[in-house]
């Protein structure tokens, strides 16, 4: 039941039931105002509590935007960036999210504290006010009332109507203020549905707005959201695989720890403790030495393993002499005095052991270096890019499309190690790999086939992409932007010898017709990546370094699959120089003698003149009788065809480079080392042979021919032939071929010479006659 109205008629009369019915209105003002202080109170508390929040966040956030994180290597994958990212971008959030909250926290104070203390000072205050002077009037009334009532009848006339005058004016007073009262009470009763609950509803609209802004925040952070899960998985992946293999590592390295030594810039180096003479005495400080064999340099810091700091500073010395120390000269074991050239006395030296007190013994005597070669973990079986080789993972490769490109984990389940054996001896035998159009039986799982294509690129010499090529991948890997990234791995795919790059296109080929089917197979660009990064990139030492690049390797990988049309269908847009090819080439051996390979050629393209043309002729001729008579004497007859390289045609000039001291002092006339055999210089790449051609491919071989029908020959020209026949063979053939009516198949084979050296694709030069 709600409250009974209190009627201005019933002020007059100030009856009981008025007085019960204002009653209950003043308890229900009392209860309004306890009410209204007691939500200011709590609400000045949550705008506190608010505050501290605010403040809290705030806080996380910038613990957040100031952690950093150093992931291993010395460059990050997009995914490491964008999770490093992350951190900052939720510090972004929460901060723009709290600078929303202090907002809603500053309004809260205006629009709920500041109009709720208003309405009770103000509304409430004034009907307590209103009250006291109605009270006050009712006891003044009540007074005069009683005081009236009493007075005598045998009062004068005059005095009791002075008396009845007053009494009616303060009844009229109280009556007035009365109806101030009942109309206050009233008018706060009224003003409190809405005074009191709109502070309330615009507080509340504040909390939306809040919330709606951490909506708009949490959408656009959706898309980063989504990069950021999936960068996570991809990371999550790559780690399970780096950590297996970096496992792998270890065990290796607890089993045999000589056997995966790190290739170290320095001769030898370690841990030796040195003999050092004090006051009191003589004591044994540990030292972290360095040997270096070519400057004789040794290099001694004193360190402290368990305190983990240098105990000193470094000292070098150049050694003179080493000598091992006998055992009953000095109480301790595997001692050796080592003499230098710019210090005086002896420096006496302990090993940790009797092996390590022989390897400095063996590096400071100038002996080679012990070091473990690298050793390919795989099986160094017949694998070879050859025929077998292609033909293998061809039909490895069709087998997988005709019969399993759906199979799920496609490359990633692995087969039972003694059927996929099984199946490679039978497909490298070479009775049957003879047989192409063979295919693989039905009877083999395709998990064996995938196993047995991944495991015969491990049985390889090297990787398919090639040791020397692997830090370029991976520097290329490491550029910042993808454009640059393709653009690199274009060209250095491009670098590689042919048979290499024949097979890795045949291979991401297939790979990318796996990927395409990514709904069904599960295996997208990413997982193909993972699996054959390390198969096709392996680094040639193996190292937690090396290990911690796999991240790169498989991002290689996953490049070329994206863009293996381009890559391996058009030529890079920025041609290699010959610094690059030259790298790309050169053997890692400087004890050979330098082959025809490092004595270039060069295209030359000259206009002949009627002039210089009979001297040509003659020499054709004279070269075609010797050759007629016996070809072989060609080669012997340099002292008769020397003049004619010195003449001062110019059309006739080659280029004669110094012949290099290391080439042996008597060749034979056959050899193409021999002094009498005519040198050239010509670019490491094909190149136009004219300058003033239209046509700026490389001149072919019928090209070379029908060019002047003036004389008898219409041109003879001495062809230069390259063919590779293996990517580390390159055969040459040298002749002059003649154009002429009369016997228009005349060619004359000058010499054939085949040279070890790392071909780039078959080319065919054809150059002017030149001796």
């Amino acid at each position: 039941m709600g409250l009974p109205a209190l009627e201005f008629s019933d002020c007059c009369l100030d009856s009981p039931h008025f007085r019960e019915t204002l009653k209950s209105h003043e308890a229900e003002l009392d209860k309004t105002n306890k009410f209204i202080k007691e939500l200011i109170k709590d609400g000045k508390s949550l705008i506190s509590a608010l505050k501290n929040l605010s403040s809290a966040k705030r806080k996380f956030a910038d613990s957040l935007n100031e952690f950093k994180f150093q992931c291993i290597g010395d460059a990050e994958t997009d995914d490491e960036m964008c999770i490093a990212r992350s951190l900052q971008e939720f510090a972004t959030v929460l901060r723009n999210l709290e600078d929303e909250r202090i907002r809603m926290i500053e309004n809260a104070s205006e629009v709920l504290i500041t109009p709720l203390e208003k309405f009770r000072k103000e509304q409430i205050g004034a009907a307590k006010e209103a009250k006291k002077k109605y009270d006050k009037e009712t006891e003044k009334y009540c007074g005069i009332l009683e005081k009236h009532l009493n007075l005598s009848s045998k009062k004068k006339e005059s005095q009791l109507q002075e008396a009845d005058s007053q009494v009616d004016l303060v009844r009229q007073h109280f009556y007035e203020v009365s109806l101030e009262y009942v109309f206050k009470v009233q008018e706060v009763q009224e003003r409190k549905m809405f005074e009191f609950v709109e502070p309330l509803l615009a507080f509340l609209q504040g909390l939306f707005t809040f919330y709606h802004h951490g909506y708009e925040l949490a959408k656009d952070f959706g898309d980063f959201k989504t990069q950021l899960t999936i960068s996570i998985q991809n990371t999550r992946n790559r780690f399970e695989g780096t950590r297996s293999e970096v496992e792998s590592l270890m065990k290796k390295m607890k089993e045999n720890p000589l056997e995966h030594k790190t290739i170290s810039p320095y001769t030898m180096e370690g841990y030796l403790y040195v003999q050092e003479k004090r006051h009191f005495g003589t004591s044994w400080v540990k030292h972290y030495c360095t040997y270096q064999r070519d400057s004789k340099q040794i290099t001694m810091v004193p360190f402290d393993q368990k305190s983990g700091g240098k105990g000193g500073e470094d000292e070098s010395v150049t050694l003179k002499s080493c000598t091992r120390r006998k055992t009953d000269s000095i109480e301790k074991r595997f001692c050796f005095d080592v003499e230098a050239v710019d210090r005086p006395g002896v420096i006496t030296m302990q090993a940790l052991s009797e092996e390590d007190r022989r390897l400095w013994m063996e590096a400071m005597d100038g002996r080679e270096p012990v070091y473990n070669s690298n050793k390919d973990s795989q099986s160094e079986g017949t694998a070879q890019l050859d025929s077998i080789g292609f033909s293998i993972i061809r039909k490895c490769i069709h087998a997988v499309e005709t019969r399993g490109i759906n199979e799920q984990g496609l490359y990633r389940i692995v087969g039972v190690n003694s059927r996929v054996q099984k199946l490679l001896s039978v497909l490298m035998d070479p009775k049957t790999a003879s047989e192409t159009e063979t295919d693989i039986c039905a009877e083999w799982e395709i998990k064996t086939i995938t196993s047995a294509l991944k495991t015969y690129l491990r049985m390889l010499p090297g990787p398919l992409m090639m040791y020397q090529f692997q830090r370029s991948f991976i520097k290329a890997a490491k550029l910042e932007n993808q454009e640059s990234r393709v653009s690199e791995i274009h060209s250095l795919v491009h670098r590689l010898p042919e048979k290499n790059r024949q097979m890795l296109q045949l291979l991401m080929n297939h790979l990318a017709n796996v990927a395409n089917n990514h709904k069904q197979n599960l295996m997208t660009v990413a997982n193909l990546g993972v699996v054959f990064g390390p198969t096709l990139l392996r680094p040639q030492e193996e190292t937690v370094a090396a290990i911690m690049d796999i991240k790169f390797q498989n991002i290689v990988i996953e490049i070329l699959i994206e863009n293996h049309e381009k890559i391996f269908n058009t030529v890079p847009d920025m041609p290699l120089t010959n610094a690059q090819l030259h790298l790309s080439r050169k053997k890692s051996s400087d004890s050979k003698p330098p082959s025809c390979s490092e004595r270039p050629l060069t295209l030359f393209h000259t206009v002949q003149s009627t002039e210089k043309q009979e001297q040509r002729n003659s020499i054709i001729n004279s070269s075609l009788e010797s050759v007629s008579s016996n070809p072989n004497s060609i080669l012997n007859s340099s002292s008769s065809l020397q003049p004619n390289m010195n003449s001062s045609d110019p059309d006739l000039a080659v280029v004669k480079p110094t012949r290099p001291n290391s080439l042996p002092p008597n060749p034979s006339p056959t050899s193409p080392l021999s002094p009498s055999w005519p040198m050239f210089s010509a670019p490491s790449s094909p190149m136009p042979t004219s300058s003033t051609s239209s046509d700026s491919s490389p001149v072919r071989p019928e090209e070379a021919v029908r060019e002047d029908s003036s004389t008898p020959f219409r041109k003879a020209k001495a062809l230069y032939a390259c063919k590779a026949e293996h990517d580390s063979e390159l055969s040459f053939t040298a002749g002059t071929v003649f154009d002429n009516a009369e016997c228009p198949s005349a060619s004359t084979a000058i010499f054939t010479a085949t040279l070890k050296l790392r071909a780039p694709p078959p080319l065919t030069w054809a150059l002017p006659l030149a001796a």
